[in-house]
């Protein structure tokens, strides 16, 4: 059977017990943990093997390898230019729930990718122009939607509010930024959750940056204004609460979206009840490249509709796992066919290098409908290592 015992000559810092002898208990004070534990590749880390185990990870399955940071504990006063954070809420969903899982099985789906790798198609490594960081989870509560969207609407704004680790270099290199308050800030990417979290995720950018222009890819609009129908459960005086396909009116109402109609969704499809729904979702500020219009312009022609509508904004980008079909990504809990293909929604990404994201989500994955090969969880990841490596491309300047 193999031992941890046979190894350790091989890992002794000093060189000693090479020779038959018996183990004194201190004998595991000189073990070189870092050397034992390091990755048999040295493909996984620039700097080396010998700086995975004790600087990185601790072992822990955080999103891409980042490193953890207990950011509202003990790691309060640590500066870095990333927060991910895990937004584990499902309860505003209107078929399938699950996507609660969601922060954890995208960590899953994680476990290949690096910060620290060059993204090739990219020419760009993530962990040369960012420090990013994995918070782990809000704690949000299960039992009222309220409440647990002002745990993340709390904590994702006192992220926000932060200075990045780059800040005073930045500053100091004469760079202005686009923050309001002249600073730079860190920036947070969301594992969601269902996509109700969208709203206290845009509260703290627009706090910032003031009113972003939304990339918003989806199979749904998510813009319907809650509106009680006749003979309803609710009461005539009671508000129907924001969901997972009302948020944006909401935060249109708020004034968290860019004027002019410089708002798109991209990778439409569903079913609608009636053409009021599209005029309403016009007059909050939204443009639409459907799903269907990849035949006709090609990745290309939908990059370009995007860039049109968004111009020089800062953006905010907010992914529904849905917009992907459900043959590549069938773990969501609306998930609707026709939807892009993985190697599409990579090429739209790339096209969308030099915007100026102040932020991003990945939301409704729901594991327990994927496939045994995660195949979900790993689109997923995928996709936010995409969106670091635009940030890292493009700092935050005006």
């Amino acid at each position: 059977m193999f031992s941890l015992l046979s190894l350790l000559p091989a890992f002794v810092a000093s060189g000693a017990l090479a020779s038959q002898q018996v183990i004194e208990t201190n004998f595991f004070d000189q073990v070189n943990f870092t050397t034992l534990f390091a990755p048999s590749s040295f493909v996984d880390h620039k700097s080396g093997a010998a700086t995975a185990w004790d600087t990185k990870t601790w072992g822990l399955t955080s999103y891409a390898r980042t490193e953890p940071l207990r950011c509202f504990g003990n790691d309060g006063g640590a500066l870095y230019d990333v927060a991910v954070i895990g937004a584990p809420f499902d309860t505003t969903t209107s078929y399938r729930p699950g996507a609660r899982f969601g922060p954890n099985g995208i960590r899953q789906g994680s476990r290949r990718l690096s910060v620290e790798s060059m993204n090739v198609p990219m020419k760009t490594r993530i962990s040369d122009h960012l420090r990013v960081v994995d918070c782990g989870d809000i704690p949000m509560v299960y039992t009222d939607n309220k409440v647990a969207l002002r745990q993340l609407d709390i904590a994702n704004a006192a992220l926000v509010s932060r200075e990045s680790l780059r800040s005073s270099a930045q500053l100091a290199s004469g760079l202005k930024s686009l923050a309001k308050d002249g600073k730079f800030h860190p920036r947070v990417l969301t594992l969601g959750g269902d996509h109700t979290i969208a709203l206290p995720l845009l509260r703290g950018v627009a706090a910032i940056y003031g009113p972003v222009s939304v990339i918003h890819f989806d199979s749904h609009l998510d813009s319907r204004r809650p509106k009680s129908p006749p003979d309803s459960p609710w009461n005539p005086d009671e508000e129907m609460p924001v969901s997972h396909g009302s948020y944006f009116w909401y935060a249109y109402q708020e004034g968290l979206l860019a004027s002019d109609n410089r708002n798109i969704h991209v990778g439409i499809r569903n079913q609608l009840y009636d053409q009021p729904l599209l005029d309403q979702d016009a007059e909050i500020g939204f443009q639409i490249a459907f799903a269907e219009d990849i035949v006709d312009v090609g990745y290309k022609g939908i990059v370009d509709r995007i860039r049109e509508v968004v111009g020089d904004n800062p953006v905010y980008i907010t992914f529904d796992i849905d917009v992907i079909d459900p043959a590549f990504a069938p773990a969501t809990g609306t998930p609707e066919i026709g939807g892009f293909t993985t190697r599409e929604i990579k090429k739209i990404l790339h096209g969308l290098s030099g915007l100026k994201i102040v932020g991003a989500d990945i939301v409704e994955v729901a594991p327990a409908y994927d496939f045994q090969a995660e195949n979900t969880q790993i689109v997923a990841a995928n996709v936010g290592w995409e969106f670091l490596t635009l940030m890292a491309q493009t700092p935050l300047t005006v």
